[in-house]
């Protein structure tokens, strides 16, 4: 991504990119949305705009699971895709807790919060 041929892409609904923080520039294309968590009808058309001239796809949700869905549709359509492990919050812990085993912000990565 610091090289310029990749754009992060969250695929967290609005409201976990609202209330729980956000990385500063990934391209926010939720994958479902909140309540219900349907399927986002415009996924195809809003993802491709992300990867504009050919960039590379790296997905991130809350604990890469919903990421790996979004990276094989992105993949399906023609785009270079990859899901990012662990996430923007990681695994949970013995205690159910996430943020202190792995993903995004674990690692000191950038992210904000509202």
């Amino acid at each position: 991504m610091d090289s310029g041929r990749a754009v992060l892409v969250d695929v967290r609904t609005d409201a976990e990119r609202e209330w729980v923080g956000f990385v500063p520039g990934a391209a926010a294309v939720a994958w479902k949305q909140w309540p219900g968590m349907a399927l986002n009808p415009d996924f195809d058309v809003q993802v491709q705009a992300a990867a504009e001239e050919g960039l590379t796809v790296m997905l991130l949700c809350r604990s890469g699971v919903r990421s790996i869905a979004a990276a094989k549709r992105a993949t399906e359509l023609g785009l270079t895709a990859y899901n990012v492990l662990g996430g923007f919050e990681g695994d949970p812990d013995a205690n159910a807790q996430r943020g202190h085993q792995n993903g995004w912000r674990h690692a000191g990565l950038p992210w904000r919060q509202n």
